[in-house]
This record gives structure tokens, C-alpha cells and sequence, in this order.
């Protein structure tokens, strides 16, 4: 029997693409769910075909027999299918959860096996469940439960490196909540090579340095296509400094990137990406303001010396090997150091840290942070609003009164006849209504020179700022279980050498915290100076360009 669905809300396809326009309420019978990315094919009463998101409409039952009187509101961008997958998104401004309904979490041109899995004698086997999928244990910040407990079947994630929780009334053990690190039950070997090291210098403790540092280049944005050419896409070319190595990148790989980095540096806020688009998504100007966006992205990452150096990076940076890309892809989502977990591949000074002093630093950066972060989107919204006015408003003002003016010029030239110095008088006021009228351009031009960089890089600024408190959140989450822990040995519930690595560790994640504090001050000094310094710099440029324009103007009326 054919399905018919229902449209939810209008969509604009893409011209000179497979796409179709739909509208709310109207009715298409469905040809084809198998196209992926949340796409579906569909033709309409006119008997036209096409593509259009499956989130934008619901399959009417076989009963129905008269479409609804009333869609519901349109969906909140992080809540539709977009044209990166078929993801539904949830949380703050700035921060994000994603859940897909296939293991690999997204597929593309080079996983189009994500759905199945080859099992002996060529049959389709069901994938494995994704560690994701299994239950949820307690966030940091929870209490621990004052009862005996023996990790469960979920710990079975980490493989065989995960011991068992020792017989001292504790929670069982979670690579999210990263107890497992905190109460020395995640025995696992880190290779020197891959261990982080956090020093001390004049401002205090650091990351340390990267001994050799690049940057990558993103460029040349191309429309691509897939599907034999039935679904198109956008495809950035990135190229690092230290192999010159091109690799293709789609914006939904930067997704899966960064939802892995996410869950792995939970004490590193982790740069923020473009926001996400369902209309005009091959608009040049747009394309080229989400490569910019994108390279702030690249750029935070090359200068972050944690970052730079993760594993899953510089797999997503220099791999152009198909198989090699699955393998890598697969290992980053089976990644047991996730969260605080990660801890482990961290060495610190011997010197135990003054918990009066970590609170104070902490409660510090608390307090910047929520300044910060209203200063930054008000930044944000500013630019957004000046680059309207001025492509708008001040366009149209500057063009109205050069109009005005050169309706001037025409008016006095129907005179000439009669007065000698007309002629001079009227050609000068039509130079002045046309630089009035060239002025309004310049003012529609200037917003990709200073407003929109400015807002690119605040951009940057909102996520990194608005990831701060998880990161401060977790650490707080830590000291409650050291404390906790206190507690449990005041009351002889838990050995006091047991005590001692809870403290050694939670040491450990408070070196990290204020390493990244420093980091993030010492980054944005120096970003902050070169970015307002460019800002400045473009605005005097173009209000020298105004005043140039106007004084050349002026010289006209010389006798």
C-alpha cells in the first residue's frame, strides 16, 4: 500500500537541485526512505518529485482520511534533520548532546556499510550496541552511595583494564562520571609517548608547551554530490602545515569530531562550530562565513596544546585512506579515556595542591566566566545588528540623500541657459548626490571587513566561554566525591591509603583545571589584542574612505 505523509512545515528546496518545496499541510506520497542523512523522496499532488527532510513531515495512517487542521510550531533548528544527518540535537546555546539510531553515529561516502555489519558466508549481521546505548550511571557532582557495589555488565566498556571497585561502599564505576578514575579502578597502561605533562611557570601551572608547532589551512569550499549526484554537499579542503597533505572534510565530519572531543576533554572546553543551516546552505556568502568560522575552529585547535596533539585529531587531519579512516573512526568511539577519565594519560607535580587555593582560583574563573559570557553574546549580538543597519538602514540613508541631491543637479541643469556658472555649480551637486549614493555601497560592502570577523571570532568566544562551566562543574564534582570520601574515612569506611590516591587524583584533575584557566587567559591576551586591533584598523580605513570621498567632492565647488 502507498504511504502518504503529511507536511509539518514549509521548506524551500534548493534551486537547480533534487530537492522540492513543500508546504504545511500538503499531503505527498512517499517513494523512498532509504536516501539517508534524514532525507526523504517524494512526489506531490502535481506528480513532481523530489527531496525534501523527513523531520519536516509524519506518515498519516491508513485510517486518516483528512490531513490536520493545525501543524505544530516549527521546529527549533537543533531539533530537525539537517542536511549533515539524521540527528536530533538537545541542550544550551553552545553545548549539545547528539543521539543517532545506528552505531556509527553518521554515515557518508565512505561508510556506507554503517547500517550492517558482514558476518560468515556474506548475510547481514545487526550492529553491535554502541557503548552510548548503555545505561546511565550517576553524573559527577552525585553523592556516593554508602553501599557495597561491584562495577556491573557496563563496565565492560573499558575491556579488560577495568578492575572491580574495592569493598568501600562506593557507586559503581562510570567512564562519564569518571569514578572510576577517581577511585583508582580503571587500570590502564598509557604509553609515555601519549602522556600530557603539566608544568609550572611564572603564571602558575600550564600545559606544557608544543614543541612544534603548525596550522592548517581551510579553503576552497566545492559543491559536491553523491547518490549519483541525488544528494549534494559542500566540502572543505584542509591542509596542514606539517605534511601539506589536502584532506576532504564535509561539515558532518566536523560534527562526529567534535561530539568525540566533547566526550573525551571534559575539563577542556572544545571550540564551537558554524551553526547549522536548512535553507541556503549553498549560498556562496554563507558558505564562505561558515570556512571562516571553521578555520577559528582549526585555528583554536592547532594552538591548544592538548588538543592539537589528541589522537582523533590528527586522525581527522591527515587520513586519506578509506579503510584506515573506518578503523580510526571506529577506535575514537571505543575510546576508554573519556571524561575525567582521561586524567590518567595526564603527569603533574609532585607538589599537593592547597585546596583553599584551588576553591579560590576556581570561584574566580566562576565569577569571569559568567561576566564573560553575557560581554561575548552582547559582542555577538552587536555585530549582528551593526552588519543589518549597515547593509540596510545606512545604506538606504546615505543612497536617499544622494538621490535627493542629484535630483538637485538635475532640476538646476534645466536652467543652464540662463546663468554662466550653472553649468559648473550643477555637475558639481550631481558629483556630491552620487558620492552620497557610492558611500551607501561602500557602507553595504564594509560589514565582511570588520563587523562580520569580529563576530566570526566572538563567535568562537561564545562556545569556548559558554563550555567553561561543565568544565568547572566537573572539577566541582571531583572535590565533592574527595570530600565524600573524607567523610567515609572519619567514619573507618574506607582506608586511609585508599584516601590518599583519592586525594593524589583529585590533584590530578584540579592541575588540569587551572592549566586550562592559564591556557584560555594567555590564548585570548593575545587573540583579543590582534582581533580588535584588525577591527579598528578596518574602521579607519573605511571612514578615511568616506572622507576622502567627501573632500574630493568639495574641491568641486573651487572656482
Amino acid at each position: 500500500m502507498t504511504t502518504q505523509v503529511q507536511a509539518l512545515y514549509d521548506f524551500t528546496g534548493e534551486p537547480g537541485t533534487t530537492e522540492m518545496s513543500i508546504t504545511c499541510g500538503e499531503i505527498l506520497t512517499l517513494l523512498n526512505t532509504e536516501i539517508g542523512e534524514g532525507w526523504w523522496e517524494g512526489r506531490n499532488a502535481k506528480g513532481e518529485t523530489g527531496l525534501f527532510p523527513a523531520a519536516y513531515v509524519r506518515k498519516l495512517t491508513p485510517d486518516e482520511s483528512a490531513p490536520t487542521k493545525m501543524a505544530p510550531a516549527a521546529p527549533r533548528y537543533d531539533q530537525a534533520a539537517d542536511e549533515w544527518g539524521d540527528q536530533q540535537y538537545s541542550a544550551g546555546d553552545n553545548n549539545y548532546q547528539r543521539t543517532t539510531s545506528n552505531d556509527d553515529g553518521w554515515d557518508d561516502d565512505w561508510d556506507d556499510d554503517t547500517y550492517s555489519e558482514i558476518g560468515p558466508g556474506g548475510q547481514q549481521q545487526k550492529p553491535s550496541v554502541h557503548p552510548q546505548q548503555q545505561p546511565l550511571t550517576p553524573l559527577p557532582g552525585m553523592p556516593i552511595n554508602d553501599y557495597n557495589h561491584r562495577i556491573d555488565d557496563t563496565a565492560s566498556n573499558f575491556g579488560s583494564s577495568v578492575g572491580t571497585v574495592r569493598k568501600n561502599k562506593f557507586a559503581p564505576s562510570s567512564k562519564v562520571s569518571g569514578e572510576s578514575y577517581l577511585l583508582g579502578t580503571l587500570n590502564v597502561e598509557v604509553p609515555d609517548s601519549d602522556k600530557v605533562h603539566i608544568v609550572q611557570d611564572e603564571d602558575g601551572y600550564i600545559w606544557s608547551p608544543i614543541p612544534q608547532p603548525y596550522s592548517v589551512t581551510v579553503a576552497s569550499p566545492k559543491k559536491e554530490s553523491k547518490f549519483k549526484g541525488i544528494k549534494s554537499f559542500i566540502a572543505y579542503q584542509l591542509t596542514p602545515s606539517f605534511n601539506n597533505i589536502q584532506v576532504s572534510r564535509r561539515y558532518k565530519h566536523f560534527d562526529w569530531l567534535h561530539e568525540r572531543l566533547q566526550e573525551k576533554f571534559s575539563l577542556i572546553p572544545i571550540p564551537p562550530l558554524p551553526d547549522k543551516q536548512i535553507s541556503g546552505r549553498y549560498d556562496e556568502q554563507l558558505i564562505e562565513r561558515r570556512r571562516v568560522q571553521l578555520q577559528e575552529f582549526v585555528d583554536w585547535m592547532c594552538k591548544h596544546p592538548v588538543l592539537s596533539k589528541s589522537e582523533v585529531w590528527q586522525h581527522f587531519l591527515t587520513c586519506t585512506d578509506e579503510k584506515r579512516w573506518k578503523a580510526g573512526k571506529r577506535q575514537a568511539e571505543k575510546d576508554n579515556l573519556l571524561g575525567l577519565n582521561y586524567c590518567i594519560s595526564l603527569t603533574v607535580p609532585e607538589k599537593a595542591l592547597l585546596q583553599s587555593q584551588v576553591d579560590h582560583i576556581t570561584e574566580q574563573c566562576h565569577t569571569f566566566i559568567n561576566s564573560m559570557d553575557t560581554s561575548v553574546k552582547s559582542v555577538s549580538n552587536m555585530c549582528v545588528a551593526q552588519t543589518k543597519r549597515f547593509q540596510g538602514p545606512y545604506k538606504s540613508d546615505c543612497q536617499k540623500i544622494g538621490e535627493a541631491i542629484y535630483n538637485l543637479g538635475n532640476a538646476l541643469s534645466l536652467d543652464e541657459g540662463t546663468i554662466v556658472s550653472t553649468s559648473k555649480l550643477t555637475s558639481a551637486i550631481k558629483m556630491t548626490g552620487g558620492a552620497y549614493i557610492e558611500i551607501g555601497r561602500m557602507y553595504e560592502e564594509q560589514p565582511k571587513y570588520d563587523f562580520e570577523p569580529l563576530g566570526d571570532k566572538f563567535h568562537l568566544y561564545k562556545g569556548i566561554v559558554g563550555g567553561f562551566p561543565e568544565v568547572l562543574a566537573n572539577h566541582k564534582g571531583a572535590m565533592q566525591k574527595k570530600r565524600e570520601c573524607e567523610r567515609l574515612t572519619a567514619e573507618h569506611k574506607m582506608e586511609i591509603a585508599q584516601l590518599n590516591e583519592v586525594i593524589r587524583r583529585s590533584d590530578v584533575i584540579s592541575y588540569a583545571v587551572l592549566a586550562e584557566i592559564n591556557h584560555f587567559k594567555s590564548e585570548r591576551t593575545i587573540d583579543l589584542k590582534a582581533t580588535m586591533q584588525k577591527f579598528l584598523t578596518q574602521q579607519i580605513n573605511f571612514y578615511k574612505r568616506v572622507v576622502d570621498k567627501l573632500e574630493n567632492t568639495l574641491q568641486q565647488y573651487d572656482d
